[in-house]
C-alpha cells in the first residue's frame, strides 16, 4: 500500500510549467499507441518530441528538488497534486 507524505509546494507558476508537460507527455504517449512506424516521418517527430518532453519533465522536478530542498527516498517518488500546487513522497 502507498504512503503519501507532502513535502513541500510550488508556486502556481511552476505548477502550470509541470502540468503543461504532463499534458504534453500523456497526449504523446496517446498518440504513440495509434501511430505506426510505416509513417516514418511523423513517426521520428514523435519519438523526438517523446524524448525532449521527457527530458524536460525530469529537469523540471530536478530543479524544483534543488530549489525547495525536498525529502527524498530510494524507494519513492514526488508527485503534485494540480490543484493545491502541493508536492507528496509517495512510498
Amino acid at each position: 500500500m502507498a504512503v503519501k507524505k507532502v513535502v513541500g509546494q510550488v508556486t502556481p507558476e511552476e505548477k502550470n510549467e509541470i502540468q503543461q508537460l504532463f499534458e504534453r507527455r500523456n497526449g504523446l504517449n496517446e498518440l504513440a499507441k495509434i501511430l505506426t512506424p510505416e509513417n516514418a516521418d511523423l513517426y521520428e517527430k514523435l519519438v523526438k518530441d517523446l524524448g525532449e518532453t521527457a527530458f524536460k519533465f525530469q529537469s523540471w522536478w530536478n530543479r524544483m528538488a534543488d530549489k525547495y530542498q525536498w525529502e527524498s527516498t530510494n524507494n519513492g517518488n514526488w508527485e503534485i497534486n494540480f490543484d493545491t500546487c502541493e508536492i507528496s513522497i509517495v512510498r
